[in-house]
């Protein structure tokens, strides 16, 4: 790997943690959190920081993967825009989850986000399908978050305001 490649991948490691970053910081498990009803389905807490590691970093290579691939500029252009929307609709999501404790919300935006994968891994697919089949893991996992983000509103009822339900 030359110089140029490996400067890539840290870049995209660095961008992918960034977006992880920004989503953690949003991420407040306090006593709001803690109230809510959960499925018995749910798992642990702890687990959600070992998954969502090992998606950014799945996401990370297969940006660099899906770059190396692009030799033109507007391929390099839509591997950008396809990870930035990815991107800005995940952090948002945690945004309306945990900072607005809006778990409702939250439910119509990960529509988006679910999708925006979906584009990513359909746009990836004539680059490298090493850097679509990457984000299968991120598929099934914001799938299991949907349905675990569905059944928090179901068993809390409506959300009415910025402090809780």
């Amino acid at each position: 790997m030359n110089r140029q490649s490996l400067f890539r991948l840290a870049l995209s490691v660095v961008l992918s943690y960034a977006t992880a970053g920004i989503g953690g910081a949003l991420t407040e498990l306090g006593p709001w959190y803690f109230s809510l009803r959960q499925p018995e389905w749910k798992p642990p807490d702890v687990a959600f920081g070992v998954i969502w590691t090992l998606i950014f970093t799945l996401c990370a290579v297969s940006a660099w993967l899906a770059w190396q691939a692009s030799d033109s500029a507007a391929k390099r252009r839509r591997v950008v825009v396809l990870f930035g929307l990815n991107a800005a609709l995940n952090i948002f999501w945690s945004a309306l989850y945990f900072k607005l404790q809006r778990p409702d919300w939250a439910l119509v935006e990960v529509v988006f986000l679910w999708f925006s994968i979906v584009c990513l891994m359909v746009g990836l697919w004539r680059l490298s399908r090493w850097a679509s089949l990457l984000l299968l893991p991120y598929f099934f996992w914001v799938s299991i978050a949907s349905v675990l983000n569905l059944q928090t509103v179901v068993l809390n009822g409506p959300f009415v305001g910025l402090t809780g339900r």
